[in-house]
């Protein structure tokens, strides 16, 4: 659906196609409101499509004394994975612990012990050192006194944002990327009235008339609506990793260490066939609107703390596979009396909601903890809604399941494994079944180095709103990210695959081929 395609009149307009945004939709839906949402770029072009897959609890903000934050944020957890398997998967991770550690095994031990108290069950261990090599025998053994296992979930974070919007549409919910607020429209007494948008790719524009507006845009929130002088700002920061075949980085769980230069915690795990190695946590100073670039900086922290923990691989930056940069909406605090700012990463990752006559913003926050983020930006959006219309006729009770349940076909179990089928339906929901439907069984085979099945392009290019090859391969499926040089070497299968659903002529396909491989060199590929 395009802009022009878009009724004039909504109950809700949300901007911003993120994780907050997408959540907010589908909450809105379920309560029968007609809900619209709009992107200015691609669904989960930003933050939420570049953040580390991990939905967790955040042991580090145990130490800042964010008890309430890590509880929801387990308590979240747990729900996804009983209700998202195949798209949000328990993940084992080690935690070494070496000699000189200021953060030290007793210390380590209260907090995973907290940590499984919210989670409700025991899911930590600690090994000696011998137990703890003999499980991951390519870290370093000089100074290490032994090790913990505990448990945390990862996530597709773009599958994630869209099956949250495709199981908005099939609610009656309205979702168009592409399409930029230009204005939040006012009447004459400054009550929200609807806003001005714009097709960013041909141009058009319309209004739209809404008497309230959710700013979900994470680090453009303040484009709309300035925070008000709470003492806060919007500060972005920037978390960066380095992508590795698992040929390259070897590990069979994902691990977790503090960085010898900061102690930072930074971490090495498996996912989707390749291993995500970061984070790192500075500020952004780059145009918020362009895609974010690894730093120089960046990469050289990234290997120092990957020789650090792995001294025994010969591995260099030209063995990376790609990058990914991502900047977070955090919201900074001044320290006082000092000037500046504190350090990146001991700001918090809490979130803020201020309303201006209809005008509703929300920032900050976590992406395990989006649907407590879209039940208060709904309800701080109450007073400007009309009456709710759907069977819960209030703001959505955080025990409703997060997606609908997805039936079998009775023919997969000939077609499929339960492995892949589990997969799909975890990624694609109930639209899984379609997937099944429109590919040939030669399809049903995972592209190599990655668990992603051909399959899933043609379905992807068809049904979910891709107007760019770049929304394709780097947001819809992740191939962009897990193959070298950004999957270019398969190029002419995914055109032969994706062509009879894509209207593009011959010429748009070397347009879209050649914009994709400048944007994947750009700020994708490992910086010469």
């Amino acid at each position: 659906m395009f802009l022009s395609d878009l009724d004039e009149s909504w109950d809700l307009i949300v901007v911003g196609g993120g994780i907050t945004g997408a959540g907010i939709l589908l909450a809105a839906s379920r309560m029968g409101l007609r809900a619209l949402l709009l992107e200015q770029n691609d669904f989960a072009w930003g933050t939420s499509s570049r953040s580390s897959k991990l939905v967790h609890g955040g042991l580090r903000y145990l130490k800042q004394g964010k008890f309430l934050l890590t509880r929801a944020s387990v308590k979240e957890r747990e729900r996804l994975l009983k209700e998202a398997p195949g798209l949000v998967d328990p993940v084992r991770f080690l935690l070494p612990v070496y000699e000189g550690h200021r953060t030290g095994r007793w210390i380590l031990e209260l907090g995973l012990t907290i940590y499984d108290i919210m989670a409700g069950r025991k899911q930590h261990g600690f090994h000696d050192p011998s137990d703890f090599l003999a499980m991951e025998p390519k870290i370093k053994g000089d100074g290490l006194l032994g090790g913990f296992h505990f448990m945390d979930a990862q996530v597709d974070d773009a599958r994630l944002v869209l099956r949250l919007i495709d199981e908005s549409l099939m609610l009656g919910g309205c979702g168009v990327n592409y399409t930029m607020v230009t204005q939040i429209m006012r009447n004459s007494k400054g009550n929200v009235v609807g806003v001005a948008a714009k097709d960013t790719l041909s141009g058009e524009t319309k209004e739209l008339l809404s008497k309230t507006v959710i700013n979900a845009t994470g680090v453009w929130a303040e484009n709309l609506h300035p925070l008000p002088g709470t003492g806060f700002h919007l500060r972005p920061l920037r978390g960066s990793h380095l992508v590795f075949s698992t040929d390259i980085l070897p590990i069979s769980s994902a691990l977790s260490f503090f960085h010898p230069e900061d102690k930072r915690p930074v971490f090495a795990i498996p996912w989707e066939g390749a291993v995500l190695f970061g984070t790192t946590d500075v500020d952004h100073q780059g145009d918020i609107s362009l895609d974010p670039v690894i730093s120089e900086q960046e990469i050289s922290y990234l290997m120092e703390g990957l020789y650090y923990l792995f001294p025994s691989l010969d591995i260099s930056k030209k063995d990376c596979i790609a990058t990914l940069a991502g900047v977070r909406p955090v919201l900074g605090r001044p320290v006082l009396g000092k000037g500046g700012e504190i350090d990146p990463s001991k700001e918090s990752r809490e979130h803020m909601i201020w309303v201006n006559k209809g005008l509703v913003t929300v920032t900050g926050g976590k992406l395990t903890t989006f649907r407590m983020l879209a039940r208060n930006s709904i309800k701080a959006a109450g007073p400007f809604l009309p009456k709710f219309k759907g069977p819960n006729k209030s703001v959505p009770d955080k025990r409703d399941p997060v997606f609908s349940h997805a039936e079998i076909s009775q023919d997969l179990s000939k077609r499929l494994s339960p492995q892949t089928w589990r997969r799909l339906k975890g990624r694609y929901g109930k639209a899984a079944n379609k997937i099944t439907q429109m590919s040939h069984s030669e399809d049903f085979v995972q592209i190599p180095g990655t668990h992603t099945l051909w399959a899933e392009l043609p379905f992807a290019a068809k049904h979910e709103h891709v107007r760019h090859l770049s929304d394709l391969l780097l947001r819809r499926v992740r191939v962009g990210l897990l193959i070298k040089d950004g999957g270019m070497e398969h190029m002419d299968r995914i055109q032969k695959l994706c062509q009879p659903v894509l209207p593009w002529d011959e010429k748009r396909w070397e347009d879209e081929k050649s914009s994709y491989k400048n944007l994947w060199e750009l700020a994708y590929s490992v910086p010469d």
